[in-house]
């Protein structure tokens, strides 16, 4: 019997599996694709998810890049200099996932990809979880298999609170510049924003829609088309990815009898930026503390790590909210009041570094823009 087994190989699954099976407990990782697998992702990653592990993620990152630029509508550019330390990652999610899997199996945790979870059994001291390779025993859970997967419907959750978000992507190969940037638009799009993130070896150029308005469909074809053409990417050549996204909406409860959900199975998604991959690190962090806990015996454990997740994230999470509402209600007084302001790019740096809070910048910006509003 496993002490926790753990649905889902992504950088929330991972970093509980690291964790965990550093502190010398038999960890079980069940992931349904052949590692390493493909996940449309832009695949910007805060420099400050180093200071939660105690290994050199150099291998796994394909460029930092220290300059940012802005348009609004692709016109009225905005550029920005970052300090070294500050640099933001740019990885293939196919690449940074495995190689946190890989840093779990070194310290001991057993990997079952290409196996499908195929449904949970409920006993008083342990969980069984039904697998395409056979069913497998483990005292806890951890339900970190995404947006779209089945473990919290399995676990008992009842609906999660979240808002439902929609991106579009694209990854051409192609040579890119040898001082890399990383580009927004925040016009073009309503009510979200278009990217371009540098990899060594080509972009990824998405977009994605934020904030529900009006209940209708937007299209992202054709805001992503005209952005890859800024570059000269003919986006009609490149396959394209669209992906729900399950944007944090509220506090909920993320436990239940001997189990857990992690990453984005709990919706952690910045409102404001639609950051995943440092939110689902930091859940994946703390589930591992959680489980630590309880094999050790603490009946309060889980219930804790909800109320730890709702104050050291939620609470974050609350400002990141309000802000955008501001900023995608408003996007041309945003770009105006915000963006172009000088500080605005390191301030925001420093909120995705975990360096300022939100609430800081929340408060400036309504100020600011409320004050554009009335005038």
């Amino acid at each position: 019997m496993y002490d926790c087994i753990i649905v889902g190989a992504g950088p929330a699954g991972a970093t509980a599996a690291y964790h965990l099976s550093k502190a010398g407990h038999r960890v079980l990782i069940v992931e349904a694709a052949q590692l390493p697998r493909y996940k449309p992702c832009g695949g910007g990653v805060s420099p400050q998810v180093a200071e939660w592990f105690d290994f050199d993620f150099s291998p796994a990152i394909s460029v930092k890049v220290c300059r940012v630029r802005y348009t609004f509508n692709l016109e009225d550019p905005v550029e920005a200099e970052l300090p070294a330390e500050k640099a933001l990652w740019m990885v293939r999610r196919d690449e940074f996932d495995h190689f946190i899997v890989q840093q779990a199996q070194k310290q001991g945790a057993t990997l079952w990809d290409a196996t499908k979870a195929q449904g949970v059994e409920s006993h008083e001291d342990h969980w069984q979880v039904h697998t395409s390779q056979g069913p497998v025993q483990g005292r806890f859970l951890i339900a970190a298999d995404g947006a779209r997967g089945a473990m919290a419907k399995w676990l008992g959750f009842p609906e999660r609170k979240y808002q439902l978000a929609a991106a579009l992507e694209a990854e051409p190969r192609l040579e890119v510049p040898q001082d890399p940037v990383v580009h927004f638009d925040l016009g073009l799009l309503q009510r979200g924003y278009l990217w371009n993130f540098p990899k060594a070896d080509g972009y990824s150029i998405g977009g994605g829609v934020f904030r529900s308005g009006a209940q209708r469909k937007q299209d992202l074809r054709t805001p992503v088309a005209d952005y890859a053409a800024a570059f000269d990417v003919d986006a009609s050549t490149v396959q394209h990815f669209g992906h729900p996204i399950f944007i944090w909406d509220g506090p909920q409860t993320l436990h239940t009898h001997r189990a857990v959900l992690a990453g984005e199975s709990a919706c952690v998604v910045d409102p404001f930026t639609a950051e995943g991959i440092r939110p689902s690190i930091f859940s994946g962090l703390k589930a591992a503390e959680a489980i630590a806990k309880a094999l050790q015996g603490s009946d309060t454990a889980l219930a804790d790590y909800t109320q730890v997740m709702d104050r050291e994230w939620g609470e974050e999470m609350r400002w990141a909210r309000r802000l955008a509402r501001l900023v995608y209600q408003a996007p041309s007084l945003a770009y105006r009041a915000g963006v172009k302001r000088p500080s605005s790019t390191l301030t925001m740096v420093k909120v995705f570094c975990g360096e300022v809070s939100y609430s800081d910048v929340a408060h400036r910006a309504i100020h600011r823009l409320s004050a554009g509003l009335l005038s």
